[in-house]
């Protein structure tokens, strides 16, 4: 009977590999000082070296991020105590002056033959008063104003104001009715330069320098306590003034001086008067201008008003009784117009 064989003492042979398999890959292994996981105090502070400056070049980038930050935050929106040190403040100022320049060639184009160049009315009513800038010629009156004519005014369906925005017909579209808006309601504090028309070039005056001008409203005007409202109607307030100062007989008296004088086109047709001294004296003011308020006032050396007519709508003619006046120089204007009629009166 045999003896069963023992494993451990047979020879050991290769497992037999099946055709269908690929040969093994032949491996390669790394000396082993590159397995070596200790750091040597050279390699350690070379590490530390470049962690340190990684801190601080991020530090550095946070640091010009935060500054870049508070500096574009006070430009853009200015600095505190700094009045319009904002980019916006600037930006909107620069915009106002170029909307009040346009307006002003829009308003000597179309609106100064009516209204005179400086706004102190004629055939329109007057612009340039504080009064009426103060509260009644707002923004929005006067677009009300230019976009419906001048019926929006006094009611008036044959008033001489035409519609000007082009949305009812008219001529200028919404940039320019702001432009106007923006000139009209200027403050004295802003300064443009006057430009022309057609090249937008600033004019220049004798001297070579850009003629400017300053706006008409004055931001710190107020009006005084008690002080009379500027009615709807800039028309009421003519109609209003036959009672004032000098209201006349309709013919002088039997041997009464008569000083005669005349006003066509919103002009004085006599500047030079003359009358005796310590003499009462009949001022016959003949106003031609059809449909245009007219008076006579006259003032004494330091400005004050020693007498003022009664404004009315021409054609017409109205007898002023002038009182005794010392002799000496005296000037004279249009209440209405004090700017374009003026005049001067001398008492001999």
């Amino acid at each position: 009977m045999s003896e069963p064989k023992d494993p451990e003492s047979q020879e050991r042979l290769p497992a037999t590999r099946p055709e269908s398999l690929p040969a093994p890959v032949e491996r390669f292994t790394a000396p082993a000082s590159a397995h070596q996981l200790a750091l040597t105090p050279e390699r350690a502070a070379s590490i530390v070296r470049q962690s340190s400056n990684a801190r601080w070049v991020g530090f550095l980038a946070v640091l010009f991020v935060v500054v870049f930050v508070i500096v574009y935050y006070f430009y853009d929106l200015g600095f505190p105590g700094i009045a319009n040190s904002s980019r916006e403040a600037k930006e909107v100022a620069a915009q106002q002056v170029t909307s009040v320049e346009a307006g002003y060639n829009l308003f000597e184009a179309n609106c100064a033959r009516c209204h005179g160049a400086a706004g102190q009315g004629g055939i329109g009513p007057v612009l340039n008063d504080q009064a009426k800038l103060y509260v009644h010629l707002n923004p929005q009156y006067i677009m009300n104003v230019l976009t419906v004519g001048g019926r929006y005014v006094c009611g008036n369906p044959t008033s001489l104001m035409p519609v000007w925005a082009d949305t009812n017909g008219g001529p200028l579209n919404y940039v320019q009715i702001q432009n106007l808006i923006d000139f009209i309601r200027a403050p004295n504090t802003l300064t443009y330069t006057i430009r022309d028309n057609s090249t937008n070039e600033p004019i220049l005056d004798s001297t070579g320098k850009p003629e400017t001008a300053v706006g008409w409203r004055d931001p710190n005007y107020a009006p005084a306590p008690g002080a009379t409202p500027v009615p709807d109607c800039w028309s009421s307030a003519l109609t209003a003034s036959p009672a004032a100062s000098g209201a006349a007989p309709a013919t002088p008296a039997p041997g009464e001086t008569v000083v005669k004088l005349d006003a066509q086109n919103i002009l004085f047709s006599q500047t030079s008067l003359s009358a005796p001294t310590n003499t009462a004296f009949d001022l016959q003011f003949d106003n031609m201008d059809a449909s245009v308020p007219h008076n006579v006032v006259i003032d004494d050396s330091t400005g004050k008003a020693v007498f003022t007519g009664a404004i009315f709508n021409g054609p017409a003619t109205q007898d002023y009784a002038v009182p005794a006046l010392p002799a000496g120089t005296y000037a004279f204007h249009c209440a209405v117009h004090p700017t374009a009629m003026t005049g001067t009166l001398t008492i001999k």
